[in-house]
């Protein structure tokens, strides 16, 4: 009977262990659920999160209304502060880029970093490339370089915030030649790229999947990519290395986080969501047209990514002369 009664304990302890799980796997979102991002319509991380969006609805992973929302300001900052507000919100979802862990790096002001906020997931690692009006007269980076450097100041580089990729390379790229190039900073990714067609600026570093169309109809050129080795579409446009510049790509990373008191189980369900999404045929699809790298990883690993590629931006701030505050 003793032996019977400790038997019958145990199977009850072990059974209550497991109902916090299956409550965690129970849950879902009842409400419309927000997608914050930093950039305005039309910037990388807008058209990353209506695709997801879209393909969320097409692949029935959530089953509530979803909706973009645009918080421009501060290189992440603005959006940052916006999704830590939202405190236990299970329905907030911000989604970052490394311009969330650049801007830490220079401005001690800013209160709120990634690190702050409840990691999710990695989704991608995203390249960039060099790229001019179709109708420049700079061929190729050395032909823009040379005249940046006969001319110091007067061309310009349409870009994002100070601590983004497109400034750190530029720095880079100049601390590295000699030469110099105003920086115009713009808000949004249509504006900066606006700016560029519309013959405003000589020159912007783009995500291919920013540039899309524009490069397609020959309205763009692409003068170098800013990446480890050449993508499939751009097989004949030259890396920066390629190109006699030994500077290492800024590190593009882009994934989802939650306000820093999401309850585990919205943690989970959203973990278990964008996993289901990077396994599905229209992720796999949206990454190859658009020249984009798989990277997923959740939880503690996407935590472990941030802090290395915190760190690499880090080096690269003080290898192009930016001045780091922690």
């Amino acid at each position: 009977m003793t032996r019977t009664r400790s038997t019958c304990a145990a199977a009850l302890a072990a059974l209550a262990t497991l109902v916090p799980f299956a409550s965690h796997a129970d849950w879902k979102p009842t409400k419309p659920v927000e997608f914050i991002v930093h950039t305005g319509p039309g910037g990388g991380n807008d058209l990353l999160a209506r695709a997801v969006v879209t393909m969320l609805e097409q692949e029935k992973l959530v089953p509530v209304r979803m909706q973009v929302i645009n918080k421009p300001g501060g290189g992440g900052a603005v959006a940052a502060a916006a999704v830590a507000d939202r405190k236990d919100d299970p329905n907030t979802v911000g989604f970052i880029t490394s311009v969330w862990l650049a801007g830490p790096l220079t401005a001690k002001e800013q209160k709120i970093t990634v690190f702050d906020l409840k990691p999710i997931a990695q989704l991608l690692r995203e390249p960039a490339v060099f790229a001019v009006r179709a109708d420049s007269p700079y061929k190729t980076l050395k032909d823009f370089v040379e005249a940046a450097k006969a001319h110091p100041g007067q061309l310009k580089q349409s870009g994002g915030s100070i601590t983004s990729r497109d400034n750190i390379v530029r720095e880079q790229l100049e601390h590295a030649t000699g030469a110099k190039w105003a920086y115009v900073s713009f808000p949004g990714g249509g504006e900066r790229l606006a700016a560029l067609l519309g013959g405003h600026v000589d020159i912007m570093v783009i995500e291919p999947q920013e540039a899309g169309e524009n490069v397609r109809a020959g309205k763009l050129r692409v003068l170098a990519q800013v990446s480890e080795t050449r993508l499939p579409k751009w097989a004949d446009i030259a890396t920066l290395k390629e190109a006699g510049y030994d500077i290492h790509p800024t590190p593009q990373i882009r994934g989802v986080v939650g306000p820093p008191e999401m309850p585990a189980e919205a943690v989970k369900y959203w973990i278990e969501t964008f996993d289901k999404l990077h396994r599905s045929a229209s992720w796999k699809k949206y990454v190859e047209q658009n020249e984009l790298e798989d990277a997923f990883v959740s939880g503690d690993a996407f935590r472990k990514s941030m802090e290395q590629t915190s760190k690499e931006l880090r080096e690269q701030f003080v290898k192009a002369g930016i001045k780091v505050t922690r």
